[in-house]
């Protein structure tokens, strides 16, 4: 099955939460074919400006090296594509950094079949996480009276209860 990784933008001072919820990505974590075949283009389209900078400068200087060394065409076709096969895989992590880095807030993962399905499942379980009554944090003590007993520690629930 599918797996997506949720974005949610930062937020402006004008959006109400239905807008800010049409914001939302969902990456999907899988080989980018079009990342494999034109990655200077798929960076450009999907606005990867450093991964873009960091990518030319990085095939510049292994061209540079390679030639340097006096490889042959052969294997510089080979490190080409064992490059861009790179790119190919990790092509939705570099989406994924860049929205990091921009101020993106990552939601987590949903497992779906299609990018709707992710979406109806992370949003109804936002909704129902939203509807929730708020736990009290880890650790901290209930009210309690001076009249209530002191909590037992032990295999039975009152204290000084007879056994069973």
């Amino acid at each position: 099955m599918p797996v997506y990784t949720v974005h949610e933008p930062p937020p402006r001072d004008s959006d109400d939460p239905a807008d800010a919820a049409d914001r939302f990505i969902f990456v999907r974590d899988k080989f980018s074919m079009w990342a494999f075949l034109f990655a200077p283009l798929w960076m450009v389209w999907r606005r990867l400006w450093l991964a873009l900078l960091l990518y030319v400068v990085a095939m510049t200087l292994l061209q540079a090296a390679l030639w340097a060394l006096g490889a042959s065409t052969p294997v510089k076709f080979i490190v080409g594509a064992l490059v861009a096969l790179l790119i190919g895989f990790e092509g939705p992590t570099l989406r994924r950094w860049t929205l990091a880095r921009r101020g993106w807030i990552n939601h987590g993962v949903v497992v779906a079949d299609d990018e709707e399905s992710a979406e109806r499942r992370f949003f109804d379980a936002w909704i129902a996480r939203e509807a929730r009554p708020v736990a009290a944090p880890a650790g901290a003590m209930p009210y309690r009276s001076a009249a209530d007993p002191p909590p037992v520690i032990g295999l039975f629930p009152e204290p000084q209860s007879p056994p069973r």
